[in-house]
């Protein structure tokens, strides 16, 4: 999530009297100067405003001009969150979640997912559902679960739609419902967004609602990867590799290279180790293909395309 767009975050979703307490704060994080930023936010966190208290968790939480420090940033939530601050306590919640400071305590969790929705911060009912689909912290009921992502994307959220098409693809038989995740992504949802590029890719790779079609489930991932939705990018490289010249039975060269980009950005981000072990054996395989001469050029495009993220 950029700068920009948490600037833009925070006007929309706080009140106009913080966000004039620190406007200057505000102009010096839109404009990239973390140091300055962060002092003006700092001093005005430690006199207890929960604006501020907030926006320095997110220093550490995305690193912006200092290492990332997710115990810091969750200890700021935390503060901001009691002072009401509705996406402070959302991410609080994932802290919890998550064991970030102390043990995981998904029970506390869903009890401040509740309070972030409560506060507007609609998409929070749809992490709570996947509390409820997992039996985490609250009492298992996937039926439950899916009525509350369903109710945050009735009050408006688009993103809670997409989370809702999530659920209905998961392979819970409980609540999986490829129709309705079908009608959502055809006629509620914007084309352009990375998620809902992805679930197209899923439907047209597995011939969930038209035959399974390898060539439209490549341009749904590749265009979702290209907006750095990072679950696309070992589709989208195992896709290209899949596509074999009859002539020399590999991937034309064009097409190796691709495949090759794509899974060293799946290499570069975040993965559950199964998924990483089958990155590193494709790009194992592709290195075999590829010239080495290729390797600093298309390293050069990967790390562009990941700092741009």
């Amino acid at each position: 999530m950029n700068v920009r767009y948490i600037c833009l975050l925070l006007t929309f979703l706080l009140p106009s009297s913080a966000l004039a307490n620190l406007k200057a704060a505000q102009a010096a994080l839109t404009a990239k100067d973390y140091d300055r930023a962060f002092t003006q936010y700092s001093d005005a966190a430690q006199k207890g405003n929960s604006l501020a208290q907030f926006t320095v968790g997110l220093f550490f939480y995305h690193g912006w001009g200092r290492p990332q420090a997710l115990e810091n940033a969750c200890g700021w939530f935390e503060k901001s969150a009691k002072g009401a601050i509705p996406y402070a306590a959302h991410l609080y919640a994932q802290c919890l979640e998550q064991g970030v400071r102390a043990p995981a305590n998904p029970a506390k969790a869903a009890e401040w997912y509740r309070k972030a929705a409560s506060l507007g911060h609609h998409i929070s009912l749809c992490d709570l559902a996947l509390l409820h689909i997992m039996g985490s912290g609250v009492d298992k009921n996937p039926a439950k679960g899916l009525a509350l992502c369903r109710q945050a994307a009735e009050r408006g959220s688009s993103a809670a739609l997409v989370r809702l098409v999530g659920l209905y693809l998961s392979e819970d038989p409980d609540i999986r419902n490829v129709q309705a995740a079908h009608q959502l992504l055809t006629f509620r949802l914007e084309k352009n967004d990375p998620q809902t590029q992805y679930y197209w890719g899923l439907m047209a790779r597995d011939g969930l609602v038209a035959p399974a079609s390898s060539v439209q489930a490549r341009r749904w991932f590749e265009a979702a990867a290209s907006q750095h939705f990072s679950p696309a990018y070992l589709p989208t490289g195992k896709l290209y590799l899949a596509v074999i010249d009859a002539q020399t039975g590999h991937p034309p060269a064009d097409v190796l290279a691709k495949a090759y980009l794509w899974l060293s950005a799946a290499a570069n981000s975040p993965q559950t180790q199964a998924h990483m072990a089958e990155i590193r054996l494709l790009l194992s395989h592709v290195k075999a293909l590829m010239p080495q001469t290729w390797k600093p050029e298309l390293d050069e495009k990967v790390a562009a395309h990941l700092k741009t993220k």
